[in-house]
């Protein structure tokens, strides 16, 4: 059995990271899938991300409960990363958020489309989910399986979904791989919203988005690299 201590680590510095660059704030949550039991996942108890800590982080099975008894508090949308797993096996690494800079993408219906290099790591298409399409009016959270698993079936086979009202949903390959596109797809949208103000906006080409996207391991680890080093400076 894999030892989860390396991991938890990771995890907790990929939340406190997604909070220094403006990706959560008081709100949001990052999971990633255990190492061994691909029905489970690690995810903190509730917490603020930017004080998230490894012994916060708690593994969870297959209907998004803990496996071992829990007083924590937990995130009521939890479901939003079991569903994800169950439906994608590809995918290892999960984060939700409300940043300010996909917001407006989010209340207005405007696509968000890749319009910078790294912004191709969102990939050509977006989709846009509307809770309620299945669920009629809510309190726009994601509180159950049912209705996470409607996202996730938004999600298909794509690398992030917008929620209305409410804020996005990014997956990755492993944590660095989740964290690089969130904040990439943030960046992204700050930029695209400017660009907007000064007139029309073209996406990046399918084959741009293609090329693009390939960004290769080593520019990932630069770039956590650089996080890292802006948190432990801030």
């Amino acid at each position: 059995m894999t030892d989860l201590d390396p991991l938890r680590r990771l995890l907790a510095t990929a939340n406190r990271v997604l909070a220094n660059e403006q990706v959560m704030d008081a709100f949001g949550h990052a999971s990633v899938r255990h190492p061994d039991r691909p029905d489970r996942f690690l995810l903190a108890c509730s917490r603020p991300p930017e004080q998230v800590r490894p012994d916060d982080i708690l593994v969870f099975g297959e209907d998004s409960e803990p496996v071992e008894p829990c007083t924590e508090p937990l995130y009521s949308e939890r479901f939003i990363h079991g569903e994800i797993y169950r439906l994608r096996p590809d995918v290892q690494a999960i984060c939700h958020h409300h940043a300010p800079a996909v917001m407006p993408f989010c209340v207005s219906g405007v696509p968000l489309v890749p319009v910078t290099q790294h912004g191709a790591t969102m990939g050509a298409t977006i989709p846009f989910w509307d809770s309620r399409d299945d669920f009629g009016d809510t309190n726009l959270l994601v509180t159950t399986a049912a209705q996470a698993a409607s996202l996730a079936r938004a999600l298909g086979p794509h690398s992030m979904v917008l929620m209305r009202r409410h804020g996005a949903t990014s997956i990755g390959r492993d944590i660095e791989d989740m964290v690089f596109r969130a904040v990439s797809a943030c960046r992204n949208a700050q930029i695209q919203s400017a660009a907007m103000a000064m007139g029309a906006v073209d996406a990046l080409t399918p084959g741009e988005v293609d090329l693009a996207a390939r960004v290769p391991p080593s520019a990932v680890a630069r770039a956590w690299r650089c996080w890292v080093d802006r948190l432990a400076a801030a």
